[in-house]
């Protein structure tokens, strides 16, 4: 087997011949299909960061920009640690990036490249938004390739892990790999979770590292060394890499094997490092004088912060001293020179060993004495605040000041950093009277940010223990710790909870004031109609409207009005909503943004109202402002709300591309949220956009609405309503009739009440084609009629056009194309008038054969090609689809064609087409990618339109003609 032996980090790289094959064919694929991502796994000592030093120098070599970072194991508070520490090594090589991405990508620098502060300042850039940018800067940096090399990632910070899912998620374009290296026993699951799931897409390669073989190992490691001998050696260390350097080295200096033996398992499972390694490295220290064993203990305790100057004030050694002591323990390889001027144990194994066997006042101390020395050099609050945290245990005012500054820094980029530097805050401040509201503020500010950052559970703990030990009066913290908690309860799917919390602080003597109240009573309403039915808040959304307005609380009854807008809408009251958000955007539209703040929820549920209505400008206005306003105040949790009222616009509007991309963000932030509620909802609405932006039965849409409904479980709320109507229109058009009916149902029960009222026509279509495909004509007709009554009552263009729809396929379906052509035609200008592109494709596309096969060939023609270039324009590949069948779908031009035949569908003719091939309906189902069954109901309305009844009959007339 061949081996490499080129020297990177101080040893040879032995063996891997198979790995270093897939690497090199990783660069060789670099920008035409490669992996986004390349995963090293193995054990502690096995190769990783060596192997990833080779592809980095074949890289260079190659031309590619490279960036290297290392992940630590006792920063692991730090934020986007490995990233910055990668990105310490931008050069002039690559493009420079323009100013303005340098500064929305800071945090993520670490403030090496722009400044010595990693902040932009509270809550003015959001995490989601940040990753977006990192990925457009590497993009950048990527143009002539780029590989960014991450190590020891098991030890990532939260942060970082969630960026890293990102990358995994969305691949960066062009040239870009990243290679992460991580222990496998020791890697967060979030981590693995990520990987994984990019190996099912082939965004990610995983490379599994082996112990070596003996002859590869002895060889390549030991090449003179008495054969017996380097076989012990080997057996020892059962081919791990590094215990076999270690006892090699053990062995030079005389020292016999020991406690190591062939016996001993190369991973003991406890912390990741070989058996008998950790006595051989420790052996190592041995030789240091007094001095030097100090100034090696700091630098193991210091990490990323080990620089020359602070490592020799912490040590308390003049320069000349610390020369010395450095250059002993460069000698014996103990510490070695790393980016930036930093100072750094040779291996990570090394730094843990030397960290752990640190006594720990001595590590206090080292603490103590490197936060005093960060604080003169200003370095920032972060870097600062790992130390005090280590070493700070009594109250120490200007202690908790940093500590409550790198919460500030971390909120809007790192939140559960930002919740650990809240801890740190909370551990240190006496538990008295005098400290009790600051206390409980402290609380609520750490359980809104591990609100948002996946710790759902743990937040709502902790603001049960601020509700309980409150009093009424305490400047808004006890209301401000109901509502957030009722929030929380929320995204964990605790409707009931949420509301009984809420009317319970409601009516507690002393009440809330006035202002909570009303406070309050938003937070009620926002509540329907995910699982309450809106009608049983209507009276307190009454209550908190007339509340705000004595008040004169513009900002409260602006709220109070988006959400009476948004139920009475959602419940098919369209004149009372559409007179609800008039009067709410009036009050929006002259409110500073400031003021509205705390209203983004409400303004999102005025953009949804409005959209329901039909008012697509002012819901994307409206949501647009929100958003700008969620983003810079840190609401994090809003803007999927948000961002998924712009999609559902922008699929109403036919602008699909963006509506994806809005759903795709969405996406990312409710997964990094936590919350399985939130992401279900997310989930449906972003199936509802790949269904319009999908090719007829492409598998994806299907796909990403089941998970939808496997996030809802046994729920019938709304959301869950919403999940399980999407499984059936995306099983409608990948072809599955039957499915498509079942899924509709369960979402509307047997009644359809579960259905969204003011969107049912809409729903009741799809029940009606699917019901016509499987030759249920009773249910057609009557879903029919029932979606024409409900269009009538809610008096929306867009409802009564899919009514029209609906009566189109009953009449094209008794034989009378005249009907179902002009149905088809009013539907589309209807559409047309209330601004809603999609559908009006959508009808003209079904029109178009059927007026031809009316004799309306002009009109016909002029209806696909409008609809045609109404679907490409917008991205809408299911029209697009429908657009080439209606094409196809226009009758011969040979004279005497039966009428039987032109009235077939395309899917239709199709399946005729297939029979007259003589496949069978198995053979048929595989090509079209549709079931059997779907299969056996095209061919049945095939039988009855073209009046015959065998499948020899059917081919003779279609060789007819």
């Amino acid at each position: 087997m061949g081996a490499a032996t080129d020297r990177v980090g101080g040893y040879p790289l032995v063996g891997r011949a198979a790995e270093i094959a897939q690497l090199d064919a990783v660069l060789e694929r670099l920008g035409r299909g490669s992996p986004a991502i390349v995963d090293l796994t193995g054990a502690a000592g096995i190769g990783k960061s060596r192997l990833m030093g080779e592809f980095c120098r074949r890289a260079r070599q190659r031309g590619a920009t490279v960036l290297r970072g290392r992940a630590t194991e006792y920063e692991q508070h730090l934020p986007f640690q490995p990233f910055a520490d990668a990105f310490a090594d931008m050069d002039d090589r690559g493009p420079s990036p323009e100013s303005e991405l340098l500064d929305a990508v800071s945090p993520v620098l670490g403030g090496r490249v722009t400044g010595p502060s990693p902040a932009t300042g509270p809550h003015t850039v959001d995490r989601f938004a940040l990753h977006r940018s990192t990925a457009r800067l590497l993009a950048q940096l990527g143009a002539e390739g780029l590989v960014v090399a991450l190590d020891d990632m098991h030890w990532a910070d939260p942060a970082s892990l969630e960026l890293l899912d990102h990358l995994v998620r969305h691949p960066v374009p062009g040239p870009v790999v990243l290679v992460v290296a991580r222990r496998d026993r020791q890697t967060p699951s979030a981590l693995t979770v990520a990987l994984t799931r990019g190996l099912d897409t082939a965004s990610v390669l995983r490379i599994g590292l082996a112990p070596l073989a003996e002859q590869e190992c002895v060889e390549g490691l030991a090449p003179g060394l008495p054969r017996l001998r380097a076989a012990r050696l080997y057996a020892a260390s059962e081919g791990n890499p590094l215990y076999f350097l270690s006892l090699l080295h053990a062995h030079r200096e005389g020292a016999a094997l020991g406690g190591a033996s062939s016996s001993a398992p190369a991973d003991d499972g406890s912390d990741g490092l070989p058996a008998g390694l950790g006595p051989l490295l420790l052996d190592e220290l041995t030789p240091l004088t007094p001095s030097q064993r100090r100034t090696l203990e700091v630098v193991a305790v210091l990490g990323d912060h080990a620089t020359p100057p602070v490592t020799g004030a912490t040590a308390r050694r003049t320069g000349a001293e610390l020369d010395d002591d450095l250059d002993a323990l460069a000698r014996r390889d103990l510490v070695r020179a790393g980016p930036g001027g930093r100072l750094m144990l040779r291996h990570p194994v090394l730094r843990t060993l030397v960290h752990e066997s640190t006594p720990a006042w001595r590590r206090v101390d080292i603490h103590r004495t490197a936060a005093l020395e960060l604080a003169r050099a200003g370095a920032p609050a972060v870097d600062q605040a790992q130390h005090i945290e280590r070493s700070v245990t009594d109250w120490d005012a200007r202690a908790i000041a940093v500590l409550e500054q790198a919460a500030d820094e971390t909120e809007a980029t790192a939140p559960t950093s930002c919740a650990h530097w809240l801890g740190a805050v909370l551990r240190l401040l006496p538990d008295t009277a005098g400290h009790a509201v600051e206390r409980r503020r402290l609380m609520v500010r750490r359980a809104r940010a591990l609100g948002v950052s996946g710790g759902l559970r743990e937040s709502r703990e902790l603001l049960h223990q601020v509700i309980s030990a409150s009093d009424q009066g305490e400047d808004g913290v006890r209301t401000s710790a109901v509502v957030l908690c009722a929030l929380v309860e929320r995204h964990l799917g605790r409707y009931p909870e949420a509301i009984a919390l809420l009317r319970r602080e409601l009516k507690r003597k002393p009440g809330p004031s006035p202002a909570e109240r009303v406070a309050i009573g938003l937070e009620l309403g926002s509540s329907a109609p995910h699982n309450t039915p809106y009608p049983q808040v209507r009276d307190e959304m009454a209550h908190t409207l007339s509340a705000a307005r004595l008040l004169r609380d513009e900002p409260g009854e602006a709220g109070a009005l988006a959400l009476s807008a948004f139920g009475e809408a959602y419940e098919g009251g369209t004149a009372t909503a559409a007179g609800f958000a008039g009067q709410a955007a009036e009050l929006v539209d002259g409110l500073p943004d400031d003021v509205l703040q705390p209203l983004c929820e409400p303004l999102a549920r005025l953009g949804w109202a409005e959209a329901f209505l039909g008012r697509f400008t002012d819901a994307e206005r409206h949501a647009d402002r929100g958003l700008e306003i969620a983003r810079r105040s840190g609401q994090v949790y809003l803007l999927p709300l948000l961002l998924l009222c712009k999609a559902h616009v922008r699929i109403q509007t036919c602008r699909l591309p963006s509506a994806r991309q809005l759903a795709d963000e969405a996406e990312d932030i409710a997964r990094g949220i936590g919350s399985g509620e939130l992401l279900a909802f997310v989930l449906a609405n972003k199936a509802q956009v790949l269904v319009a932006a999908s090719a007829p039965g492409d598998p994806e849409a299907l796909s990403v609405a089941e998970e939808a409904v496997a996030g809802v479980g046994p729920s019938d709320n709304w959301r869950a309503s919403m999940a399980w109507c999407m499984v059936g229109y995306a099983a409608l058009t990948g072809g599955d009739p039957h499915r498509a009916r079942d899924a509709l149902i369960r979402a509307g029960g047997d009644d359809l009440h579960g259905l969204q009222p003011s969107m049912r026509p809409l729903f009741l279509e799809l029940l009606v084609t699917a019901a016509l495909l499987t030759g249920d004509i009773g249910s057609a007709s009557a879903w029919a009629e029932r979606a024409r009554k409900e269009a009538d009552l809610l008096g929306l263009p867009l409802q009564r056009a899919s009514a029209m729809r609906s009566a189109a396929q009953l009449s094209l379906h008794g034989g009378d194309p005249v009907t179902a052509a002009t149905l088809f035609s009013e539907a589309a200008e209807e559409c047309a008038r209330s601004g809603a592109v999609f559908w009006e494709a959508r009808s003209l596309l079904l029109a178009a054969p059927v007026l031809t096969a009316a004799g309306l060939s002009a009109r016909g023609e002029a209806a696909r090609e409008r609809g045609r270039r109404l679907a490409t324009t917008g991205g809408a590949h299911l029209l697009a689809g429908l657009a080439a069948m209606a094409g196809a779908s226009a009758p011969p031009k040979r004279p005497g064609i039966p009428q039987q035949l032109v009235s077939l569908t395309a899917r239709e003719r199709e399946v005729a087409e297939l029979v007259a091939e003589g496949l069978t309906n198995q053979a048929i189902a595989d090509r079209l990618y549709l079931s059997p069954r779907t299969v056996e109901t095209h061919l049945s309305r095939v039988y009855r339109k073209a009046d015959v009844t065998s499948r020899a009959a059917l081919a003779a007339l279609i060789a007819r003609f």
